[in-house]
Order: structure tokens, then sequence, then C-alpha cells
């Protein structure tokens, strides 16, 4: 059985999840629209799912807008602010995802300013040039609380501050933050947050765009008024469901998940210093599971396809890019070298990986890494 650390880019879902899901697909199979008690039954289990979801994040359930997922909430902020503002200023982070980069620069056609907010050699972003990008014109602002591929966590409760100060509207996308470290709305300051549930055990096509109740946003999604008004369809009770128990499963292992994988990453990042990696982020606060790193002269793709033949799945970037360029836009942010831009490896661990996996990962990848350099040593 394969050695899984690829966290970052999904999770199994657990046991207790798919359990609780399973009734709503046969049994309890009612439209939460309806009347009758097979849809009374589908409504209770959406509200409940909405508080528990709503306690993880520390807000009210009407401030919970069920959506398919992470890129469907980062798409309703930006286009849903969009909608209801005239044109202004749209100010991203260079190290934003697709989802949030890609919306974002699609305004332009609409009339607005898109900038990008450049990022340190450590990965974070900097508050003084976003300081003088907010001067002058109001602004759309959306900044990652975690990067998904090097860890480095944002100063979110600062930049929201001083966008509020400048009278402008903050969001963060969250999705790699949830079920990691504290994720609390109200103390980040921001307006909006994106959350998903396949990145806490729960399952894919499933998320939530939290909102600050005075947020001037206008309906993603016209027809039914499903979701306050905001995201009309009928709603997926299943996966809401699926949602509200791995958001209890969350808040229950926060405290010790980073303790659990702090020690597994440490472990394996000796390692990798040991054999001459480059570590993206160190330095910087990063989620405890995380490393994204490159060994100087041999290329990420490479090393992905020799460690999963040895058992080991791991990652050569964001998953969600990986049919791009295979480039890592973040990296090329941070003024990463060209060559350890294309070496990049991302590993992701989680509360399932244990010792001695790593202690396989990293002779694995030592005997990987020697091998290569053996090759490229007899072709030069």
């Amino acid at each position: 059985m394969q050695v899984y650390f690829d966290h970052n880019s999904t999770t199994r879902v657990a046991d207790s999840v798919l359990g609780a899901m399973l009734p709503y697909f046969q049994h309890q199979y009612g439209n939460a629209s309806s009347r009758h008690d097979l849809g009374t039954i589908a409504r209770s289990a959406i509200n409940e799912s909405r508080e528990k979801i709503a306690g993880l994040v520390g807000v009210q359930p009407s401030q919970v807008i069920f959506t398919s997922g992470g890129t469907e909430s980062n798409n309703m902020f930006i286009s849903g602010m969009a909608s209801y503002l005239p044109p202004g200023r749209v100010l991203v982070s260079s190290i934003e995802h697709p989802c949030v980069m890609v919306p974002a620069r699609h305004l332009s056609r609409q009339g607005w300013t898109v900038d990008l907010i450049p990022v340190s050699a450590k990965g974070i972003v900097d508050k003084d040039q976003l300081s003088v990008d907010l001067i002058g014109r109001d602004s759309l602002v959306s900044v990652m609380m975690v990067n998904n591929e090097t860890g480095v966590i944002q100063p979110i409760a600062e930049l929201a501050s001083l966008v509020k100060s400048n009278g402008g509207w903050m969001h963060t996308d969250a999705i790699q933050a949830l079920g990691k470290i504290h994720c609390n709305f109200g103390d980040s300051g921001v307006h909006a947050m994106s959350l998903s549930a396949h990145k806490i055990n729960g399952p894919k096509g499933i998320g939530a765009l939290i909102v600050d109740k005075k947020l001037p946003i206008d309906a993603f999604i016209k027809g039914g008024g499903h979701e306050f008004g905001l995201r009309s369809g009928t709603e997926n009770v299943a996966s809401i469901v699926g949602f509200g128990v791995a958001a209890e499963l969350a808040a229950s292992n926060l405290s010790g998940y980073g303790s659990h994988v702090s020690v597994l990453r440490d472990k394996i990042e000796a390692q990798l210093i040991r054999i001459g990696a480059v570590i993206h982020g160190l330095g910087s606060p990063r989620l405890s599971n995380t490393s994204y790193f490159s060994v100087p002269g041999i290329q990420g793709e490479t090393l992905v396809m020799e460690l999963n033949k040895l058992g080991f799945a791991v990652a050569s970037g964001a998953a969600c890019s990986s049919h791009g360029s295979g480039s890592s836009v973040t990296l090329k942010a941070m003024a990463v070298p060209e060559e350890l831009v294309h070496g990049a490896v991302r590993l992701s661990l989680g509360m399932d990986n244990v010792e001695e996996e790593c202690d396989g990962f990293s002779a694995a990848l030592e005997l990987i890494v020697s091998r290569l350099k053996e090759l490229v040593s007899l072709t030069v």
C-alpha cells in the first residue's frame, strides 16, 4: 500500500464522516425545501451541519454559505463583490491559487484595475506595498491564509486591519489553514473566508464561504434563493452532513495535530538538509505538516515519479495546477532560481502518518538522489 504524503492535495474521507453521509443517499433522501417529513429531516441535517462549521470558525450559522468547494467560494467573493460594487481596484497576492488569480484578472474586462501584491523571498506578503496600493481607490483584497505549496502562514489579521482602515474589503482563502491552525473568523479580521471539506477528511465537492453580515455581496448563482439568497440550487445534503462531521473532527484534533505532524516533518527536513536540499519558506511561520523542497540538479517531476515507484505519494506542486506548465508561480514570486523552481517537490503529512513511514521516505529519497546524481555525472 502506498504511503500518502499529499494531504495538502486532499485527504481520505474519515469513517465517521462516511457513516454519517450514507443515510442521505438512499433513506433520508428528501429535498430540504420540501415540507414533508423527509424534507424536514434534510433541512434539520443541514442546519445542524451549519452550526458545526460555524462553531469551528467562530461565527453565527447564518454566516455560513454552502458552495460546491473552495474554488466556488473564492469565485463567489470576487464575482459577487464585483457585481455589487462599482469598478475599483482588486489586489491579490502574487502567490494566490488560480481560483483566486484567474477570476481577479477577469475583472479587468469589467473596468477593474488588478494588481498583484509582492511577497518576500521567504514568501510573506509585503505589507508596505499593500499599504501603498490601497491609497486612493476602493479595493477588494484577497490573500490566502496559508500558501498551499510552501505552507507559509500569512499575517492575515494585520493585513485585514490595514485594508479596513483604508475602506477596502478583505477576503482570505483559508482552505489549507482549516483544521491545521487556529482559524477564527473574528480574530482574522476579514470580511469573507473560503473553506473546503476535502482538506479536513470530508467529502469532495462541498465547501463554504463565511461572510461578514455587512458584506455587500451579490448572489453568485441566481434562481431559487437557497443559502440566504446567495447561492441557489438544491442542497447537497449528504456532503453538507459530511462537512459538518469533518468540522467536528477537525475541532477535536486541532490541539494534537501540530505536535504530531511537526515531529515527523522536522525529522524529514533534517534528512533533506543532509542531502543538500533547499527548503522553501524555511524560517517563516509555516504549517507544521508541510515541506516544499528542491534538490539542486534534479527535476521535481522526476523525484515524484521515482518516489511513486517506491511507494510514496508526494506532489511536484499544487494538485489543482498539475496539468499546467509545471512551474510554481509561488516560487517565482519568491524569486527562487529557475533550476530550483523546476526541482520543487511538496510533501504534506497527516494524522495517519507515522515515524516509520518518514524513515522509509528519507531512505528512499537518499537512494533516488544518489542514483540520479550518479547518472548525471556519467553523462557529463
